[in-house]
């Protein structure tokens, strides 16, 4: 009982905020919000209940399982809701789900969410938890099980006001995003199939976390190895014509080189995240785990850096890679050094497309009396599934989701208000989307 008058109080708050500046809203759009507000403590146990089911990314029943639970609940909606295996890029898999998939003369949306969290089977941190009327702790609670919540009360509250059927969705959670499968092209072909048949994407990770923001540009992420190699020889021949630098020197200096030329590049990064140098260095590259043997008087043999590049256009990030190969290329004496890529996320982009989609969505949030949403830094937030579609819509627009802070450690806490205030963004930005049908 207790919990159920938390729910109700929290829905009348939420309810009576800034009622004055919704009146602007039409009579449809205002009887969303009262649907919306009727559902609040189920779309809250519905939340808990897929926080409770751990989905840590290699947990391929727990994965599956959240999966399944939301194909139920998209199935509700009239949804064609499916599974779709993971083995071929050695992860549990996705939902894809489709409403009105042949209806051309319908706005197109492709909504994007993703059911795994980083939180392993075996972690300390498996449960949903109240904190207050407006807070809540669990795995995974904001990235982004929030943001899957968001999806389908919106899309309930759409169906339940007779305006879902006025619109073409396909919904793609996928199961890998906090680790991607290998290789991508088919990891993420779900993603990019959805994509090339919609006109527009929506995100929903929580970007920043800031209500007030949401991400018109998401930065790429690229994996690069660094392979140095020199002469071993006894320490007191160092600097020498014959024994040259060794790796360790070789590695600092295009290390500090990169430094010197990629840092003040805006929206660019690159970090060197792990590095084994010595003698002999052996281990596993993908998994950036070495283990080294050398002795203080001996000259370096070899060394590996792990790292990544990050950046917000595909022409900054290629003008990157040549410049750090340039660099590679010129080394000490008696060293090489290889420099490597691999396969990642593209970047998202900042297109005017992106920013018409961003002051729809502003407008939205000022006609429900919560105010402007600017674009958020892309510097604040990481690499994310959208910008796999991205690149194929008109209009994409990612950080839609439940806001909150501590993600991806055991402190994670969701902040409810945002979760009411998002699902009413969400409908009624669809519902507006759905009045202006493709030609």
């Amino acid at each position: 009982m207790k919990k159920f008058i938390v729910l109700v109080c929290l829905t009348h708050i939420l309810a009576f905020t800034s009622a004055n500046a919704r009146q602007s809203l039409g009579v449809v759009e205002q009887q969303m919000i009262r649907e919306i507000h009727q559902e609040l403590p189920k779309t809250i146990e519905q939340l808990a209940q897929a926080v409770n089911i751990n989905s840590g990314t290699m947990n391929f029943p727990g994965v599956k399982a959240v999966g399944e639970l939301m194909i139920a609940q998209l199935s509700a909606l009239g949804f064609a809701a499916k599974w779709q295996k993971g083995g071929a890029f050695n992860r549990a898999g996705h939902v894809v789900a489709h409403f009105n998939h042949n209806q051309a003369n319908k706005k197109k949306i492709l909504m994007i969410g993703h059911l795994d969290t980083v939180f392993a089977k075996d972690d300390s941190f498996q449960q949903f938890q109240r904190l207050s009327e407006t807070e809540a702790s669990g795995p995974g609670v904001i990235d982004m099980k929030g943001g899957n919540a968001i999806i389908l009360a919106s899309l309930q509250a759409l169906k339940k006001v007779n305006i879902l059927q006025d619109l073409a969705i396909t919904v793609v959670l996928t199961g890998d995003e906090e680790s991607s499968g290998r290789p991508l092209a088919l990891s993420k072909k779900a993603i990019v199939d959805a994509a090339k048949w919609a006109d527009i994407a929506l995100g929903f990770e929580n970007g920043d976390s800031n209500i007030g923001t949401a991400m018109v540009a998401r930065r790429s992420y690229l994996g690069w190895t660094l392979t140095v190699t020199g002469k071993a020889a006894h320490s007191s021949q160092i600097f020498t014509t014959e024994q040259g630098y060794g790796a360790v020197l070789e590695a600092a200096r295009i290390l500090n080189a990169f430094r010197e030329q990629l840092s003040q590049q805006q929206n660019l990064t690159f970090n060197p995240g792990v590095i084994a140098g010595g003698t002999r260095v052996n281990g596993q590259q993908a998994a950036s785990s070495f283990n080294a043997f050398g002795k203080a008087n001996v000259i370096a043999q070899r060394l590996i850096v792990n790292g990544d590049l990050r950046g917000l256009t595909e022409q900054q990030v290629a003008n990157a890679r040549k410049m750090m190969q340039a660099i590679v290329s010129d080394n000490l004496a008696h060293t090489q050094a290889v420099l490597s890529f691999s396969t990642g996320y593209p970047p998202m982009a900042p297109t005017s497309g992106n920013q018409q989609l961003l002051s729809l969505y502003s407008q939205v949030s000022q006609d429900l009396g919560y105010g402007e949403v600017v674009a958020a830094n892309p510097r604040k937030a990481g690499a994310a599934d959208i910008s796999f579609a991205a690149n194929h819509v008109e209009m994409a627009l990612d950080g839609l989701g439940l806001m909150g802070r501590g993600g991806h450690t055991k402190n994670e806490v969701a902040d409810l208000t945002s979760l009411t205030k998002n699902i009413e963004k969400t409908a009624i930005l669809l519902y507006r989307l759905s009045q202006n049908s493709a030609e």
